[in-house]
């Protein structure tokens, strides 16, 4: 018998609150340490949490946080340079336009759904405990708009990750690529709950926490958001045409659009071939401690889009262990704190010596004497003792004795400098940076504050690891989202710039004569990655200084002119847009910046419109006068050329034809000499023979 649907769904939600009890089970002590990290140097009295605070029970409990000071300059730091993700053609190569097609969408993403608080929450709960997180969420663009169909995708920030976002056991990636389960929690008050799914709140088991110092805290209810990547197979049809290039379309996409077919028979296609492929895609769910609230289906992209950020991270004995920038701190810290809390209560307890009295000697006086330090008063009274005559006892009118202040043991001094000194070594002695003094050269600087980066590198670098997945994650999404043929969207260039792109657009290569889709999104097979600066100052402030001192030394007008105008873009301060916008128009005009669409579209209207200028005109006229000039020029050259030609060949045909008369009279002379030799000659006879 087939099982139903609530079936289904009930045996889901049994399977998932197992595995997420082994799962919080396994994680909870080293979670919990990541809290209580946070609660350390973000929450008044939190210091004081745990045996500790026993111990200094009814005493005075001062906190000295430096631990505090020491992460927010970590977190200070990175929000002067942000990370942010840049998408890279596998080959290296080709397809470098779609890639920064992308790298504008995702950052106009970015700005829209106000991602910056999403990276800034999750980079301090991995500094500060050692772990956070962002989600990403596909939804409507316009929700208030019913006509407006369009999908994006939206970074949105998960808070207390520490305690709400846990991964299946299997997974040992640190960007948890390799995961199939992940389970987010959520909190909901229980009137929110009851008008959400109508019935009583069940709430999800979370024991992950700690309430202290927290006297009042709000009665919630906890959801789970369920995350489940199931291997799905589906039908796809290759069709060939008639230039022999193939595509191929999915079985549900023609099943979706029936006259799909038909268009592609009639375009020329034919169905080559089918297989079957296998992919995997994201379930979500919605559960209470009860039931499935909510069956979300599939979820656009392959990827749980849930992004883990580590401060440090290992994996010992097959336990991933995790902490940020305060749980080494934390012993000297206490200590410092009591050391300085003792010392301080010695001082205010004994910082005057109190008179040792009988009862006898402060009777009806005793509260003159205890508001003394309250109430000031110029002199005190004192009962004189009598014996048993009533007579005055000799030196009754004074104190007995007096109390002593304590000394104050040496071992003391030195446990408040070793606990200052450690705090040093394990925070990052801030105070290096603290000693820059204004007189020291920039080299020197700059070596002071790389000694001061280094040490939060580790924290920067692996942010870049999570906006990596983010990016990868995003462009599947990105892709699952945007089907739609000539699609506008906003893009945001690297400095600010705002523009548009028109996706998945028709067009056709004259050059190929093919036809083929402009800014293709399901084309876009991209690495994605994230570079990590110098972190002790914005990355435009290097720019400009590296700028101005290449312009110190070139020699070239032009150089220097365009360094200087790029120099003055990257600059930052009150009041300089208009003055980085007019350097901008000017470096496009060189031709050294590429203009975007709408600046190539405004200097095309100006160059339509621009009147000629009289001076140009003439420099024009007197240019193509001169051409003219020296074409006639050449023309009669050429003329006087041909002429001297053909003078010399008429002189040696001339010569030629002389020579051959001459040559034929010397030959007639020479016959007739010979004739006449010829003739005159006579034959001589021949001697007789001889017969001595």
């Amino acid at each position: 018998m087939a099982q139903t649907k609530e079936q289904r769904l009930a045996d889901i939600h049994t399977e998932a609150l197992a595995e997420f009890e082994r799962i919080q089970q396994a994680m909870k002590n080293e979670r919990l340490q990541c809290l209580q990290d946070r609660r350390f140097y973000s929450i008044a009295g939190a210091q004081w949490e745990g045996p500790i605070g026993e111990q200094f029970e009814n005493r005075v409990r001062f906190e000295f946080n430096k631990v505090h000071l020491a992460v927010i300059r970590i977190i200070s730091e990175y929000r002067n340079n942000r990370v942010t993700a840049k998408f890279i053609p596998k080959d290296g190569s080709t397809n470098a336009d779609m890639a920064d097609v992308c790298d504008g969408l995702y950052r106009a993403d970015e700005r829209d759904s106000g991602a910056q608080e999403a990276y800034d929450n999750a980079f301090e709960e991995a500094v500060g405990g050692g772990f956070g997180a962002w989600r990403l969420r596909a939804c409507y663009e316009d929700e208030d708009d019913d006509e407006n169909d369009h999908q994006t995708v939206r970074i949105e920030p998960i808070f207390d990750a520490d305690s709400s976002v846990f991964w299946d056991l299997n997974a040992k990636r640190q960007d948890k690529a390799d995961a199939t389960r992940c389970f987010v929690l959520t909190s909901m008050t229980r009137d929110a709950f009851k008008e959400e799914y109508g019935h009583d709140p069940a709430t999800w088991p979370k024991t992950v926490h700690q309430r202290q110092f927290d006297w009042l805290t709000p009665d919630v209810v906890y959801l789970a958001e369920y995350y489940r990547i199931e291997e799905t197979s589906e039908l796809v049809h290759f069709f060939r045409g008639l230039d022999g290039q193939e595509i191929r379309v999915p079985d549900a996409e023609l099943k979706e659009d029936e006259e799909r077919l038909n268009t592609l028979q009639a375009t020329g296609f034919r169905e080559v071939r089918q297989k079957r492929v296998k992919r995997k895609r994201v379930h979500k769910y919605i559960m209470s401690g009860q039931k499935i609230e909510e069956d979300e289906g599939y979820i656009a992209g392959k990827h749980i889009p849930i992004v883990p950020v580590y401060g440090k991270r290992w994996f010992i004995d097959n336990v991933e262990r995790c902490m940020g920038h305060v749980r080494l701190a934390k012993d000297a810290q206490r200590l410092q704190n009591s050391l300085l809390s003792w010392l301080t209560e010695i001082a205010a307890r004994f910082d005057m010596e109190k008179p040792i009295l009988t009862p006898e000697q402060i009777n009806g006086h005793a509260s003159m004497w205890a508001r003394d330090n309250v109430d000031r008063y110029p002199y005190l009274l004192l009962n004189q003792l009598r014996d048993s005559d009533n007579n005055p006892i000799p030196g009754s009118a004074t104190p007995l004795s007096y109390t002593k202040a304590p000394q104050v043991p040496p071992a003391m001094a030195a446990l408040i400098q070793i606990a200052s000194q450690a705090l040093d070594d394990l925070l990052g002695a801030q105070q290096a940076g603290e000693q820059i003094q204004p007189n020291l050269s920039g080299k020197a600087v700059e070596l002071i504050q790389n000694r001061l980066d280094m040490q939060s590198f580790i924290y920067m670098d692996n942010l870049a690891i999570a906006v990596k997945r983010s990016g990868e994650i995003w462009l599947s999404m990105k892709k699952d989202v945007t089907p739609e043929k000539e699609r506008r969207m906003k893009t945001v260039a690297t400095d600010g710039e705002v523009d548009t792109v028109l996706v998945n657009q028709p067009y056709f290569d004259s050059q190929t004569h093919e036809a083929i889709t402009k800014n293709d999104l399901d084309d876009a097979n991209f690495d994605c990655w994230a570079d990590v600066g110098p972190s002790s100052s914005s990355r435009r402030s290097s720019t400009v200084r590296a700028l101005t001192g290449m312009a110190s030394i070139t020699t070239d007008e032009q150089d220097r002119t365009v360094l200087t105008a790029a120099a003055m873009m990257n600059m930052e301060g009150e009041g300089l847009q208009e003055l980085r916008d007019y350097y901008r128009n000017k470096l496009v005009r060189m031709g050294v910046v590429k203009p975007t669409e709408e600046e190539k579209q405004q200097l095309a209207e100006e160059q339509q419109n621009t009147p000629p200028d009289p001076q140009a005109q003439y420099l024009m006229a007197a240019a193509e006068q001169a051409q003219a000039d020296a074409a006639l020029g050449r023309a009669k050259t050429v003329n006087s050329i041909a002429d001297a030609e053909l003078k010399r060949a008429q002189t040696a045909k001339t010569m030629a034809e002389t020579m051959g008369a001459h040559n034929d009279q010397q030959i007639a002379t020479a016959q007739a000499l010979h004739n006449m030799l010829m003739a005159s000659k006579q034959p001589t006879p021949m001697p007789p023979p001889s017969f001595t």
